[in-house]
């Protein structure tokens, strides 16, 4: 029995309960400039991540995605791409790459 105990002290101290996460995650629902209010969230996370920025709307039935290499507000500051992210709900990332490399298909979020 001591060496079971032993064992499980010693696993429980390797075990760390906190978030190891970098890049940054915001995400609006049932709001009607959702992706430009996701896009100023993605902005007030820039510190989490600079290599690139992406943000998927959805309107109900489609799904509409942008993503871009670098930081937010040069590339979520105009109005024609912010149009093209149609819908209520969106969703943005901030990359800080952990692993993968400098690829565009590496910038979240990614969605089916």
């Amino acid at each position: 029995m001591k060496k079971i105990t032993k064992n499980l002290k010693k696993k429980l101290k390797i075990y760390n309960p906190k978030l190891h996460e970098e890049c940054g995650v915001f995400g609006i629902s049932n709001a009607d400039d959702a992706s430009a209010l996701t896009a100023l969230g993605l902005h007030a996370l820039q510190h989490r991540g600079q290599e690139g920025c992406g943000i998927v709307s959805y309107d109900g039935e489609k799904y509409y995605s942008e993503k871009k290499f670098g930081l937010v507000g040069d590339n979520f500051n105009d109005e024609k791409i912010l149009s093209t992210l149609k819908g209520n709900y969106a969703i943005g990332h901030n990359r800080y790459s952990t692993t993968g490399g400098t690829a565009l298909r590496n910038i979240q979020p990614f969605f089916c």
